[in-house]
């Protein structure tokens, strides 16, 4: 696991933390040098999603105790703010409830905030493999039936989706140091990793960007794991704002943590 540092060390830290598959410059790259004017950003890079690295994903909550040694030595064990797209949110919610470090404002970014037993997980992972990794590998499908439904899919995304393709870096570059275990692990980790609900923790702040068109369940699973969460809606697909407009993405974390 590696954390890139980028802008004034005096300056708010803002720890970015990637959605799942996604590598951090692939997720992140195009928002750093907005981000920069206001804080020093953070950047994670998972174990095994890190071209520069020869790891694989573990667990969740291994990656989450490299973290929170990085931040206890490097920043003294407290940050002003911490963004988690998607899986990311994921992350967010752990390092807070835990408290072994401390973070003022934590943003959940679209994120599912899904668990399950680790049956039904171990079935789940298997099926996303089948399609997901041998496309990251591979930039496509072989099977002409699976061609043919995400090309509809695509198609009916139209940018959006095409934008969410190219920052997974899916047909733009090698992936191949990503590993089937990798991918795996990052899964069903992410599905069978408990957070405790009603999660509250004395001078942090919870924010959540809610993407509305990913369906009103995710507004439960928010209220069941945070207290009070700051709910900002968004008529918005899921990251759809830091995937199609990260001009506006940035202004938005800057008003709601500064």
């Amino acid at each position: 696991m590696k954390i890139y540092e980028f802008g004034d060390k005096n300056k708010p830290v803002l720890l970015l933390l990637p959605g799942t598959c996604f590598t951090w410059n692939g997720n992140f790259g195009h928002v750093i040098e907005g981000l920069k004017e206001h804080f020093l950003v953070a950047c994670v890079s998972y174990d095994g999603f890190d071209e520069t690295e020869q790891t694989e994903f573990s667990s969740m909550l291994e990656e989450t105790e490299k973290i929170e040694d990085y931040v206890k030595k490097h920043y003294g064990g407290e940050i002003h703010a911490a963004y988690g797209c998607s899986l990311g949110g994921s992350f967010v919610g752990l390092l807070i409830s835990r408290e072994n470090i401390k973070i003022q404002h934590g943003i959940i970014g679209s994120s599912d905030m899904d668990e399950t037993g680790k049956l039904k997980a171990k079935v789940l992972t298997k099926l996303a493999m089948q399609i997901i990794y041998n496309f990251i590998q591979n930039g496509g499908f072989k099977s002409r039936l699976m061609k043919r439904f995400y090309d509809k899919r695509m198609l009916k995304r139209g940018e959006y989706g095409q934008k969410m393709m190219q920052m997974m870096g899916i047909g733009v570059r090698d992936l191949s140091f990503i590993t089937k275990r990798s991918v795996e692990n990052q899964f069903y980790s992410d599905m069978v990793t408990a957070l405790p609900e009603k999660m509250d923790v004395p001078g942090t702040t919870i924010h959540v960007f809610y993407a509305l068109k990913m369906g009103e369940k995710y507004r439960g699973r928010y209220e069941r794991y945070f207290k009070n969460p700051d709910i900002i809606e968004m008529d918005l697909e899921h990251e759809e704002l830091l995937i199609l407009y990260p001009e506006e993405w940035i202004a938005r974390v800057v008003e709601t943590v500064l």
